[in-house]
């Protein structure tokens, strides 16, 4: 059967989210040496591990995790929109998260300053937002693409985040018929609801649509299970560990439409 439409991932697969945010790490951490005398590769580890085991015991982590908020989304998100109740506990939680994961960070290493860290988590807020990077060949592929397919846009998280990382990369979110965010909807990848929601978008059956991601326990796992043809984005070169497989495997996104055509 002919695919009719291409299902996108946001980060990782279109956004470089991972280097956005080490980015911010480092930016942030640099600021950290500039009081006290610390390896900034030690602090930021340091914080990682406070910032998951703070966002791991907060009461709405099992939402956070059914919907696809990282701890390290918590260390800048804002949380202001979204339906659930939880969004709102977010949205109380995160100010003293943000100070507690660097100051205990800061503390990891034998440094008590709780000044600094409620500083560090304010800066690391801004260092993140002004990091919108986007791959290279991202809108190279979504040209190509468009000419011939609907686009959608399937993304875990919460909504105002993600429309902040869509608002500042312009004229992404322009190439998608339509946008599908799990804040929104209520579940998140890899539930079969949200991929059968975003097939009733798109008006097609799973034969029809392709699912382009990079995670394989949400992106991959999520179309293996409504029997939706997909493509794992392995830049990395991770090893293919478990039983989730994908069925095609790319390095990047100019091998899709490659593929596509030989699918049809």
């Amino acid at each position: 059967m002919a695919i009719k439409a291409v299902l996108f991932d946001l980060d990782d697969t279109l956004l470089w989210d991972e280097r956005s945010v080490k980015e911010a790490f480092q930016a942030t951490c640099a600021e950290a040496a500039k009081h006290y005398e610390l390896d900034g590769e030690r602090l930021e580890a340091a914080v990682r591990q406070e910032a998951r085991a703070m966002y791991e015991a907060f009461e709405s982590f099992p939402f956070t995790k059914m919907i696809g908020i990282n701890p390290f989304e918590g260390l800048w998100a804002q949380f202001a929109e979204g339906k659930q109740q939880e969004f709102r506990q977010l949205q109380s939680f995160v100010p003293t998260y943000r100070k507690e994961a660097w100051t205990r960070g800061l503390r990891a290493l034998g440094i008590e300053d709780e000044a600094l860290g409620h500083k560090l988590g304010e800066l690391f807020v801004a260092e993140r937002r002004s990091r919108p990077i986007v791959y290279e060949e991202t809108f190279e592929v979504l040209d190509q693409l468009k000419a011939k397919y609907k686009l959608l846009l399937l993304t875990n998280g919460s909504p105002d985040l993600q429309k902040e990382k869509l608002a500042g990369v312009p004229n992404l979110a322009a190439y998608f018929d339509h946008i599908v965010i799990s804040g929104d909807f209520g579940r998140g990848k890899p539930a079969a609801e949200i991929f059968e929601h975003a097939m009733s978008l798109l008006g097609i059956t799973a034969e029809e649509g392709v699912m382009i991601g990079d995670k394989l326990t949400t992106d991959i796992q999520g179309s293996n299970a409504v029997g939706m043809r997909n493509m794992w984005i392995n830049r990395h070169g991770a090893t293919l560990a478990g039983d989730i497989a994908p069925v095609h495997e790319i390095v990047s996104l100019r091998e899709i439409q490659t593929i596509l055509d030989t699918v049809e």
